[in-house]
């Protein structure tokens, strides 16, 4: 059934307000890691995070999913990506400006359509593909390798897009019956005991009130960032939803100015923008060979 206008417009409002749930979680903890270490920031984060989706699991019923082997392994497997993706996207956070972060991790759908095409035999064409090197050319632009304004925690961005694809491409092989919520509760579950390990290595002293308010505020943004995401994805087309993510980069600048001060260079603007504008294309020219593939199918079956 096709999808009306206000079916997608309420899925990019819902991916726009995931955005910014995103984007203020990620001010948060990095107000927090000025604070508190790597590991102990993860932690506390992450045991109310697990808390919030462990009763929204309950909720649905959804705590003790049926699943087979093979659904366990892609399971844990994506439960891995999100780990080293967490611990290298929080290192490069913590390091560097909220917007130059983001703006680098906008080059993650383009690695994710290269990775497809690669891996999993995707079609994509030399249209798409040119869109892909021009939004590297973009990220290159913005983490200016060789230059005095390089900061080598642009490589931990940057180690956080691979992770970003091994878990997308883990998520293309996973059954649609598997519940989203116990996805994101087993998650939650792994990357918090990995941070309490690490805690046992990385001691902290007494932490105040506010910070673990502030801890609190972050998992809770995380879980509302989670249920508009899913909520965007089953109002509107994918295709028309999608480019929408690329809104957090806005909020990124907006609350790096705000809350710390930063001022995006001309070299992250520019490469920021050369990235959004290559994966907005990479998104509606995945969108168009769907709808071509679409019309096809009739003629193709008679």
């Amino acid at each position: 059934m096709k999808m009306d206008l206000s079916s997608n417009a309420r899925g990019g409002l819902y991916m726009v307000l995931s955005m910014a749930a995103f984007v203020a979680n990620d001010t948060l903890i990095k107000l927090v890691l000025e604070e508190v270490p790597l590991f102990p920031s993860i932690l506390m984060r992450g045991v109310a995070a697990t808390l919030l989706l462990a009763l929204l699991a309950k909720r649905k019923r959804v705590l003790r999913p049926n699943l087979s082997a093979r659904e366990w392994r892609l399971v844990l497997l994506r439960s891995v990506a999100e780990i080293g993706g967490t611990l290298c996207f929080l290192t490069a956070l913590a390091n560097m400006p909220l917007a130059n972060t983001m703006a680098i991790l906008q080059a993650a759908p383009l690695a994710v359509t290269l990775a497809a095409a690669l891996i999993l035999r995707e079609q994509v064409g030399w249209r798409r593909y040119t869109a892909i090197t021009i939004g590297f050319i973009g990220v290159l632009i913005i983490i200016q390798p060789g230059s005095e304004g390089f900061s080598p925690y642009a490589l931990w961005a940057v180690a956080t897009v691979g992770f970003i694809v091994m878990r997308d491409l883990v998520t293309r092989q996973m059954p649609t019956g598997i519940p989203s919520v116990f996805v994101a509760l087993t998650t939650s579950i792994a990357i918090t005991a990995t941070a309490g390990v690490g805690t046992l290595f990385q001691p902290v002293g007494v932490i105040g009130n506010e910070t673990i308010i502030t801890c609190a505020a972050a998992a809770g943004f995380i879980v509302v960032a989670y249920l508009f995401s899913v909520e965007a994805m089953r109002h509107g087309e994918i295709g028309f939803v999608s480019p929408f993510r690329y809104t957090g980069l806005i909020w990124a600048v907006v609350l790096g100015w705000l809350v710390f001060g930063d001022i995006p260079s001309a070299p992250m603007l520019i490469g920021a923008s050369i990235v959004v504008l290559t994966g907005g294309y990479t998104f509606y020219r995945e969108r168009a060979v769907r709808k071509r593939a679409a019309a096809m199918r009739p003629f193709a079956a008679s």
